[in-house]
C-alpha cells in the first residue's frame, strides 16, 4: 500500500514536470516481479515466506465460516504451465507486438487488446488465469469453472474469456464470471490499494465481541457462550452481506448486523431456536394428519414448499440473496404461526401433531437454509 502510494506519487510529478507519467519505484517493482517469476531464489524464499503467513491467516477465517479447500494452488502453480499457452496463441496467429508487448486484439468484438505478455516478457493475469482454467480442465474436468469477483475484473474475464475461445477450446461457455458490488464499512470505501482496509476477520472479532457481552447474561458456561457468540456474530456479518442482491453496492453496519429486530442474521437464528424450543416442550415428531389448517398454518405449509425452487433459481441465477430472502419468509411465516397457533399446548391431538409436524419441518429447512449460506443453527441463544 505505501509503495502503491508513491508510486502515484512519483508518477503525478513526472506528469508535471516532463509530460509523462513515468516512476523510477514502479520499474523496480516490475523488475522484481520478473525475477521472482524467472526463478530468483532471494525473491521466492520471500514470496514462499508470504505464503505460509497468509494462508496460516486465512484458515483462521475459513475455520469460523466452516470452509474447506481441497487444494491451494495460488497463481504460482501455473508458472510451468504457462508458456504452452503463449505458444499455442504464436502458433495459432492470435499474438501479435504491440509497442513490445505480446497482446490479442480484440478490438472485432469492442474490447481493448487483451495484454498476454510485458515487454519484458514476464506475464500478466490473463496469462495465468488462461493456463489455469486449462488444467482445470485437463485435471477436472469441471462442468462449470466460476470465478467470484468484483464487478470491476469482469472487463478482464470477458477478455481472457473471449482468447480461450479464439484458442479453439471448447468449454470456453463454461466458464462463468460471477461479479459483485463494492463493499464499504461505515460509509466508507474499501480499497487496497488507497490502504482503506478492514480485514474480515476483525469485523468477526468485533460481531463475536459485541455479542458475548450480551449472551453472557443468560450463558454462564464459557465454552457455550463461545459456540453462540461466534455461531451469531459470524452468522450475524454473513447474513448482512449476503442479504442484498449481489451486485448491489453495500455499506456495511454493525449495528444494523447485529440486530434482533430487523430481517437479520441473529433474527434467523433466534427463529431457528425457538422452534427447537417449541419441539423440545412438544416431546414428539407429530405427523400432518386431516386436521383442518387456519390461514397461518397453510401460508407456513406453503413456504416450506416453496424451498426448492428457491434453491434452484439461487444457483441458477448464482445469487445467494434469493436463499436470504427466502429464510427471512420462511422466519415471518412460522413466527405469525407461533403467536397465532397453540402448538404443544393444543388440547386437539390431531391439530397439535400437524403443528408439531410444521414446526420440525421449519426447523429443518431453516437449518439447511442457513447452512447453505455457511451460518450456524445454534439450538439455544
Amino acid at each position: 500500500m505505501r509503495i502503491n502510494n508513491e508510486i502515484k506519487d512519483e508518477e503525478e510529478k513526472s506528469l508535471s514536470e516532463t509530460g509523462e507519467k513515468k516512476s523510477h519505484l514502479a520499474d523496480l517493482a516490475r523488475a522484481e516481479f520478473s525475477k521472482l517469476e524467472h526463478g530468483d531464489e532471494e525473491n521466492l524464499a520471500l514470496w514462499r515466506w508470504f505464503v505460509d503467513v497468509s494462508l496460516a491467516e486465512y484458515k483462521k477465517t475459513y475455520d469460523l465460516l466452516g470452509i474447506t479447500f481441497d487444494s491451494y494452488k495460488g497463481e504460482s502453480f501455473y508458472t510451468d504451465k504457462m508458456p504452452e499457452q503463449v505458444q499455442k496463441l504464436r502458433d495459432m496467429g492470435l499474438l501479435k507486438i504491440d509497442d513490445g508487448a505480446s497482446i490479442v486484439d480484440l478490438s472485432e468484438w469492442n474490447m481493448p487488446a487483451c495484454l498476454i505478455l510485458k515487454r519484458d516478457g514476464s506475464t500478466l493475469y490473463p496469462t495465468r488465469d488462461i493456463a489455469a482454467a486449462v488444467y482445470r480442465k485437463r485435471t477436472y474436468n469441471f462442468d462449470k469453472a466460476i470465478y467470484v469477483t468484483s464487478a470491476q475484473q469482469s472487463l478482464h474475464f470477458a477478455q481472457w474469456f473471449k482468447v480461450v475461445e479464439l484458442m479453439g477450446y471448447p468449454w470456453y461457455n463454461e466458464l462463468v464470471h460471477v461479479p459483485y458490488g463494492t463493499v464499504s464499512v461505515n460509509g466508507a470505501k474499501l480499497a487496497t490499494r488507497t490502504g482503506n482496509v478492514v480485514l474480515l476477520k476483525d469485523l468477526f472479532a468485533e460481531a463475536i465481541a459485541r455479542v458475548r457481552d450480551i449472551a453472557k447474561e443468560k450463558n454462564s458456561d464459557p465454552e457455550r457462550l463461545r459456540e453462540i457468540s461466534e455461531a451469531v456474530g459470524v452468522g450475524a456479518v454473513i447474513f448482512y452481506y449476503l442479504s442484498n442482491n449481489r451486485m448491489r453496492d453495500i455499506n456495511f453496519s454493525m449495528e444494523d448486523a447485529l440486530s434482533f429486530d430487523g430481517n437479520t442474521g441473529p433474527y434467523a437464528q433466534y427463529t431457528y431456536a425457538r422452534a427447537c424450543s417449541v419441539l423440545e416442550k412438544a416431546g414428539e415428531c407429530g405427523h400432518m394428519g386431516a386436521a383442518t389448517l387456519g390461514d397461518e398454518e397453510a401460508e407456513l405449509a406453503k413456504t416450506l414448499a416453496m424451498f426448492p425452487e428457491r434453491v434452484a433459481a439461487a444457483l441458477s441465477d448464482y445469487e445467494p440473496s434469493v436463499v436470504t430472502r427466502y429464510i427471512l419468509e420462511l422466519c415471518a411465516a412460522f413466527n405469525r404461526f407461533y403467536h397465532e397457533c397453540a402448538i404443544a399446548s393444543c388440547e386437539d391431538p390431531e391439530l397439535r401433531s400437524s403443528r408439531i409436524a410444521l414446526t420440525a419441518a421449519t426447523k429443518r429447512v431453516l437449518a439447511t437454509a442457513l447452512h447453505l449460506i455457511c451460518m450456524k443453527t445454534p439450538e439455544k441463544i
